[in-house]
């Protein structure tokens, strides 16, 4: 039980997938300019990684292993990601459009974002059991999400702060993140 609350505060903290592995970095600079749309991605996200991690890593261990075909794993991987990114955005489309339309074209990119395949992937070569798996699977888009909605409060903040013109936008964002990456970098002992 250690080992697996090791593994939660590792992923969410230490070795956060954006500020540490600098993956996901497209939807982390689009979607931090609002909280809201921060929270929307960031449930999304977790949704589509521990949906896809369930369903590719059953997949892996009792089709493809089985039949000798691992090498196809990367293929199957995306099919099932594109797949539950486009249930995810239709749900979204249906009970929030508001959210939906706050997004924007970031919601599709789901299916890009190198942190979905990357968990799913880290799940086999890691060789995980299935408590590991979820775990893994769970903690790294929930460290995504918190590391999004941290950003994009402090981005509405210097939105309405004085920042001198070259910094406006997304040169002082990426001074933040490189800020962040230092503090939760910081934590790298507890673990």
């Amino acid at each position: 039980m250690g080992e697996l609350f090791t593994l939660l505060i590792t992923c969410v903290f230490i070795n956060n997938v954006v500020l540490n592995q600098f993956l996901g970095m497209c939807p982390f600079m689009g979607v931090s300019k609002k909280a809201s749309s921060a929270i929307g991605m960031g449930v999304a996200v977790v949704f589509v990684i521990v949906a896809a991690s369930i369903v590719t890593y059953g997949l892996y261990y009792l089709v493809l292993e089985p039949l000798q075909l691992e090498f196809m794993d990367l293929l199957t991987f995306i099919l099932v990601i594109a797949s539950l990114v486009q249930l995810t955005e239709m749900f979204i489309k249906k009970t929030s459009p508001g959210l939906y339309k706050s997004l924007g074209v970031y919601l599709p990119l789901i299916t890009t974002n190198c942190v979905v395949l990357n968990v799913c992937l880290e799940n086999i070569s890691q060789e995980f059991d299935f408590a590991h798996m979820l775990v893994y699977s769970f903690a790294t888009p929930l460290g995504f999400a918190l590391v999004l909605y941290i950003f994009s409060t402090i981005r509405e903040r210097l939105d309405a702060s004085d920042v001198p013109n070259p910094f406006k936008g997304n040169p002082i964002a990426l001074v933040v993140a490189g800020i962040m990456a230092l503090a939760f970098g910081g934590l790298a002992g507890l673990a």
